[in-house]
């Protein structure tokens, strides 16, 4: 019974501990020019795979819509938008999907990983050229 009780607590820890360290929730993006805070993203899971939506805009209103994305997406509400689709966990590095910049209508290739559990390294590809963005776990 005893051996039962540390084992259960054992795994309660262990996903704890788990979950403690994995990008699914809210990400404060910092915008590149002014060092300041820029939107809030939350990253989910579905299906295996992750994505990113923008949940909050801070530098704009909320209501901003997309000037500048291509396809269906333009003349689209930012908030809501989807601008990271199709990550894949691989080992500790997230990456396979793409990233989009709504600034500049632009879509890149995407991994992320996270340093330690409340920075989140975010890298854009373009060819063998990229930019790394570090954002900051929203509480």
């Amino acid at each position: 019974m005893i051996r039962n009780l540390l084992l259960a607590a054992f795994g309660l820890m262990f996903a704890l501990q788990a979950s403690a360290a994995d990008v699914v929730g809210k990400w404060r993006t910092i915008d590149d020019e002014t060092g300041q805070p820029k939107s809030i993203v939350e990253i989910y899971e579905k299906d295996g795979k992750y994505f990113g939506k923008i949940d909050q805009l801070l530098m704009k209103p909320n209501d901003t819509i997309c000037d500048n994305c291509p396809g269906d997406l333009k003349g689209k509400p930012l908030v809501g938008m989807d601008v990271i689709t199709d990550m894949v966990k691989k080992g500790k590095k997230y990456e396979g999907g793409e990233i989009m910049d709504p600034v500049k209508g632009k879509v890149y290739d995407c991994k992320f990983w996270l340093e330690g559990d409340n920075t989140l390294k975010v890298r854009g590809y373009l060819g063998f050229l990229y930019r790394t963005q570090t954002w900051q776990r929203a509480q």
